[in-house]
């Protein structure tokens, strides 16, 4: 248990660097700091009815944890972002994650290219389910598995107010 209080510890330079981090607000329809951060260095390669496939992500030295693997969170997060991109429906309201299960099969390395596929499993009234998977660009090993399910409250256009 110490050996993993210890890893999780910051150094005085990562916690100097936090602490000077500064995140202004935003309003809505503006891209906020955690977008930014999150989804810099994406870039779309095509996008099929019910499929979307992301290509040329390389891992940025932001999302590596400190052995350099792609962290889990990182692949939670793309995981969250790409499967919701699939279920986003032009004009209507946006969805919220209910659930995410994600089977982490291998690892990702830092500046490693990975191919991201997300697909609609199915869509019933508010409630969507996706599939996203993480593979390396290279070797074509699976580094994650992840099944999304979303939902949203208001089916239909948004109202203009």
């Amino acid at each position: 248990m110490r050996k993993v209080n210890k890893s999780l510890e910051l150094t005085q330079d990562e916690s100097e660097a936090v602490s000077q981090l500064v995140i202004p607000a935003t309003r809505y329809g503006e891209s906020s700091f955690y977008e930014a951060f999150a989804l810099r260095g994406i870039l779309l390669d095509r996008v099929e009815p019910g499929v979307l496939v992301v290509c040329s992500f390389k891992v940025p030295p932001r999302l590596a944890d400190r052995s350099g693997n792609l962290a889990n969170g990182a692949i939670a997060n793309l995981v969250d972002i790409v499967g919701a991109a699939v279920a986003y429906v032009p004009g209507q309201a946006l969805n919220v994650s209910v659930d995410i299960s994600i089977s982490y099969i291998s690892t990702a390395k830092l500046h490693d290219e990975l191919e991201i596929t997300s697909r609609m499993l199915g869509r019933e009234g508010g409630r969507s389910g996706t599939i996203v998977i993480l593979r390396n660009k290279t070797t074509r090993e699976i580094i994650a598995e992840g099944r999304h399910s979303l939902f949203r409250s208001h089916v239909g256009p948004i109202p203009k107010l």
